[in-house]
């Protein structure tokens, strides 16, 4: 994770994370997020766990709005408190 997200969960104002689906994530299991720092291409050592309480896996293709649309506007994911 860049250390720009790391430091904001780490603050405690991020509280989501978007995920390439790659892999099998599931409400309850404990995340470790690793700081990586890509100028030198590794973790820096820092590294804290997060407790999964929602999951939503979604094909992009199949979803509430134009394919065209996304292309042009992107997406964004919204947090509420």
């Amino acid at each position: 994770m860049l250390p720009e997200y790391f430091a904001e969960i780490l603050a405690g104002k991020k509280k989501f994370e978007l995920r390439l689906g790659d892999f099998r994530v599931a409400e309850g299991d404990t995340l470790l997020l690793r700081e990586w720092d890509k100028t030198e291409k590794r973790y820096t050592g820092r590294s804290l766990e997060k407790k999964v309480n929602y999951v939503r896996r979604f094909d992009i293709t199949n979803l509430f709005w134009p394919k065209d649309e996304i292309e042009q506007h992107g997406l964004q994911v919204i947090q509420f408190d």
